[in-house]
């Protein structure tokens, strides 16, 4: 992958996987600096990185788990906290709705949110749900409904946001 065609997927993509992310995650700040690492990674090993078949879910991958593992560091207190040193960035406005969707995302039990967001937001049929986040599809399907259910309740206490069929974030 040349630096052209690095820079266009990273145009095309960058929001996106951010959003799919902060959903997963629910810190919009953390989702934003650990997409930007996973393309970074990308770039250090654009060469490899060209021929992978998914690269939108290799980087949405990488991003997950990066926060997944920074979580960790801070739980252990291994990590100083750097947020009051870090330079602000102009971010546009969150859509009410989308918030409401997060808050109750993040109610939701991590394996059911994963399947959620990958399937909805980001758009994967359920095969490739599955093999992203490695489990068979029938276990994506039942995690994908009980989720649904689960959101279904916590977003008709909200603002009426259920059944409105598609999650959109």
């Amino acid at each position: 992958m040349d630096a052209q065609e690095f820079d266009d997927f990273y145009a095309a993509s960058f929001r996106k996987v951010t959003g799919q992310v902060y959903a997963m995650i629910g810190d919009l700040d953390e989702a934003g600096e650990c997409v930007q690492e996973a393309f970074a990674r990308a770039w250090a090993h654009r060469r490899t990185f060209g021929r992978v078949e998914h690269p939108e879910a290799w980087v949405r991958t990488t991003a997950y788990r990066l926060a997944v593992s920074r979580w960790r560091r801070r739980k252990r207190g291994e990590r100083a906290p750097d947020r009051a040193l870090a330079l602000g960035e102009a971010i546009a406005a969150v859509d009410e709705s989308h918030v409401a969707l997060v808050a109750a995302l993040r109610q939701l039990p991590e394996a059911q949110r994963q399947a959620l967001v990958l399937h909805h937001i980001a758009d994967l049929p359920v095969a490739q749900v599955a093999a992203e986040v490695g489990a068979p599809e029938g276990t994506v399907k039942a995690r994908l409904s009980r989720g649904r259910a689960a959101l279904a309740v916590l977003l008709a206490d909200d603002s009426g946001l259920a059944g409105g069929g598609v999650i959109n974030a």
